[in-house]
């Protein structure tokens, strides 16, 4: 194949990618990879070697009065008229074909995608450029933060409709609600004495074993249940008693007569303020110190209130709470200071 230019002005007057097109409508083989003028040359040498098969189509009418002209043969020349009609038809066929191609690339699904780069490999250029064209980028750096911002926005919106959707908040709000106050705090000090409590008057026993799974690489795990048959013993209900007796009934029962939150709201004129803080019916400070003075007489000098408590049931207790009786007087101190503070903020 010769590489040099074309004689044919015709050629030279198109550009590369209506050459193209014109070589695949044509049949020319091995073009992908030409430089515009070496595709050129390829053109003429096809097209002049097999002018008897296109010598009748329209859209090459053009090519063959420019040859005619260039070569003095006496070929039948057409008016320009008519060429100029052809050559606008043949383009406009040409870039429609290729913007129907760029549409069903963009519009259709994967195997619809898979059909149109066909022809994208087939024309490249042309058909790529319609594509990118049809993509809207940002413009500026900052069209791109503001899309980002819009994203985050976007984002922040959908997890804080999910987090009031779940009820997450009003559950923590009501949480909260319940577990600030001091009756709420004894009842936490209490529990926290019984988990250490329970393994003394309840213990434990071998229920059953959970087998080993081997696809998760376990071993064989026992359970172990408190045992309910200590229910029916005074091994479980003397030292039960006793702690209930102790931390939570006399220490109720001072609270409730000595009740000083009680006789304070009472005295004096009924204020707004005053009125709307309910009155509660055990004193938490009375209470608390109840239970230090009882937990220390009993759990740490061993009174037995004339033999009214077991001094087996005193001593499995104050060796079951963390810390024996100093441990109930650290949380009857605690209890103490906060129902102080709770009174000092509802004045």
């Amino acid at each position: 194949m010769s590489a040099t230019a074309p004689s044919n002005a015709w050629l030279r007057a198109q550009r590369k990618s209506d050459l193209v097109d014109l070589a695949e409508s044509v049949g020319l083989q091995n073009y992908d990879g030409l430089k515009k003028s070496e595709l050129e040359t390829a053109l003429d040498e096809f097209i002049a070697g097999n002018s008897s098969r296109f010598n009748s189509r329209s859209d090459l009418s053009g090519y063959f009065n420019s040859r005619s002209k260039a070569m003095g043969s006496p070929v039948k020349r057409e008016s320009k008229e008519p060429i100029k009609e052809e050559l606008e038809k043949g383009i406009k066929t040409i870039k429609r074909r290729a913007t129907k191609a760029a549409e069903d690339l963009i519009n259709t699904d994967a195997e619809d995608v898979r059909a149109a780069s066909t022809a994208l490999i087939q024309t490249p250029a042309r058909s790529l450029s319609q594509v990118a064209s049809r993509i809207s980028l940002p413009a500026t750096p900052a069209d791109v933060a503001n899309a980002v911002d819009r994203s985050t926005i976007a984002v922040r919106r959908r997890v804080s409709s999910i987090y009031q959707e779940s009820g997450i908040g009003e559950t923590s709000n009501a949480a909260r609600e319940t577990l600030s106050s001091v009756t709420s705090i004894l009842l936490c000090v209490s529990a926290f004495e019984l988990w250490y409590i329970r393994p003394e008057i309840l213990a434990n026993r071998y229920a059953f074993t959970v087998p080993a799974i081997g696809f998760l690489g376990t071993s064989d795990h026992p359970v172990y249940l408190p045992d309910m048959f200590l229910l029916l013993t005074a091994s479980f209900w003397s030292p039960a008693l006793t702690w209930a007796f102790t931390s939570f009934i006399l220490p109720s029962l001072l609270g409730y007569f000595f009740n000083l939150s009680s006789a304070s709201g009472s005295q004096g004129p009924k204020t707004r303020s005053r009125a709307s803080t309910p009155e509660t019916a055990v004193d938490p400070l009375t209470y608390s110190i109840v239970k230090a003075l009882v937990s220390f007489v009993v759990y740490g000098q061993g009174v037995t209130f004339c033999g009214l408590l077991s001094e087996t049931a005193i001593d499995r207790l104050d060796g079951a709470v963390y810390g024996g009786y100093k441990g109930m007087l650290t949380g009857a101190a605690i209890t103490g200071l906060l129902s102080i503070y709770d009174a000092v903020l509802k004045k």
